[in-house]
């Protein structure tokens, strides 16, 4: 029975992920052809622009912050399970119990801490590219529309 459920719960977090993620894989299907024409403003500080990163980069770099959380979280869970295990075989029942509490609070912090990270840099990114779709469906923000309004203007 406890198979199931965690089956259950795993479908239902990949389910979530995909879901989140198909915005951020949204790109036109057509590109601009002048794309190598537009020139570069120049930097105010000395050259070196913030260059903001994709939303697909955002739920990666998000995805990513969740895995590493995990691992640490499944790092410190096996220190503290296996201080306690060691504890417990020396007959030091007190200090088995720190041990393993040690641990499973450490794994929570890591968890917690990490995940939390990893769930905000997606919603940013889906937000990116929700925010991105809209533009593209509403059809403003685009360069190709700018070109537009000025040879409908010269005709």
């Amino acid at each position: 029975m406890k198979i199931k459920s965690k089956f259950a719960s795993m479908v239902v977090a990949v389910c979530t992920l995909l879901f989140l993620s198909l915005p951020a894989l949204a790109h036109p299907a057509n590109s601009p052809q002048n794309q190598g024409s537009a020139t570069p403003q120049s930097a105010p500080n000395g050259g070196k622009q913030k260059v903001e990163p994709g939303p697909g980069n955002e739920v990666g770099k998000g995805s990513e912050d969740i895995g590493k959380g995990a691992g640490k979280g499944a790092e410190s869970l096996g220190k503290g399970s296996a201080g306690a295990a060691g504890n417990l075989a020396t007959l030091h029942p007190g200090k088995a119990g720190a041990d393993l509490g040690k641990g499973a609070g450490g794994a929570g912090k890591d968890i917690g801490v990490d995940t939390g990270k990893g769930a905000a840099k997606i919603g940013k990114g889906t937000g990116k590219g929700i925010g991105r779709l809209g533009k593209k469906l509403v059809g403003k923000g685009g360069k190709n529309n700018k070109n537009n309004d000025k040879s409908d203007t010269e005709k």
